[in-house]
């Protein structure tokens, strides 16, 4: 494929507040597997609402130095932020700002452009509770395969069911679905296997479930292949961009065609289990890579 990897989602500033202090890093789930396409050498654009603001620039700065072609929806409210402050265990809790809590994405002539020119698109943390971004999306994502993660935040959810008809509707569409455990209990309020299950029901080929410090798993057709997670020296530091990093890396290898068995699935597993070790050993959510 000659394309480039687009992904729709959030951009914002990430200002985090703990012990040692106040820092701000450019993030957004969309943004962050983004810049872990690129940082895998997969040429990317991002489609993120952006502000003509400080914050905007410091966004665009960043996607620059990374080499990820921006593609913006203009923003009435500004570039959003999420103020995290971050528990003894390092998870952290959001607050978010207007903008982020009424993002949009816009589709004109260039970002339908390359949508069409796209190996695969990829969806994260977006407003599917919005039926008409959702439709809009489905539609101008119509002849790509799509990658979806539903990153759903509890600061951003405005009508629950609504969200979970949105993303049903696109998974239905969609090659590839990860979903998380906490996915699972903010949506539907059940375990992940019981998501991951329904998930296939609705004609997803692939459900890449992740589970945190217990690995990950990924379910297509009757096959299922289990990772734990990978033993890397140092210390965890911060689980931010760990499910990210799962999510770029494994588009990363299956942009151009899911595998078709059990090796080539561990061998995708094994990998994203790595890049997420490397990536929770730093502070922030840039994807790094073990070697």
């Amino acid at each position: 494929m000659t394309g480039r990897v687009v992904v729709i989602g959030d951009a914002l500033i990430d200002e985090l507040r703990d012990d040692a202090g106040v820092r701000e890093f450019v993030g957004g789930a969309g943004l962050n597997v983004a810049v872990g396409l690129a940082r895998l050498g997969i040429p990317t654009s991002l489609i993120a609402m952006v502000g003509d603001d400080a914050a905007g620039e410091q966004i665009r700065a960043y996607l620059a130095e990374h080499d990820v072609v921006l593609l913006p929806s203009p923003s009435e409210h500004g570039s959003s932020r999420a103020v995290s402050t971050r528990s003894a265990g390092g998870e952290p809790q959001y607050v978010f700002n207007e903008a982020a809590q009424n993002r949009r994405v816009r589709y004109g002539d260039a970002e339908r452009a390359a949508l069409a020119d796209a190996p695969m698109v990829v969806v994260s943390c977006f407003p599917f509770d919005d039926a008409e971004q959702t439709d809009a999306l489905l539609d101008a994502a119509a002849s790509v395969p799509l990658a979806i993660d539903p990153n759903p935040r509890a600061g951003m959810l405005r009508d629950r069911a609504a969200f979970v008809r949105g993303f049903e509707k696109a998974a239905a569409r969609a090659q590839l679905v990860k979903v998380g455990e906490d996915d699972a209990q903010l949506l539907y309020g059940t375990p992940l296997e019981e998501l991951r299950e329904k998930l296939s029901s609705l004609g997803v080929e692939a459900v890449l479930a992740t589970y945190g410090a217990g690995g990950a798993a990924i379910d297509v057709g009757e096959l299922t292949v289990s990772r734990g997670i990978a033993d890397l020296p140092g210390r965890i530091i911060d689980t931010m961009g760990g499910g990210d990093a799962v999510l770029s890396t494994t588009v990363a290898l299956v942009r151009d065609g899911l595998p078709g068995d059990e090796a080539s699935w561990g061998y995708v597993l094994d990998r994203a289990m790595e890049v997420a070790a490397a990536t929770c050993r730093s502070e922030g959510a840039l994807l790094r890579i073990p070697e």
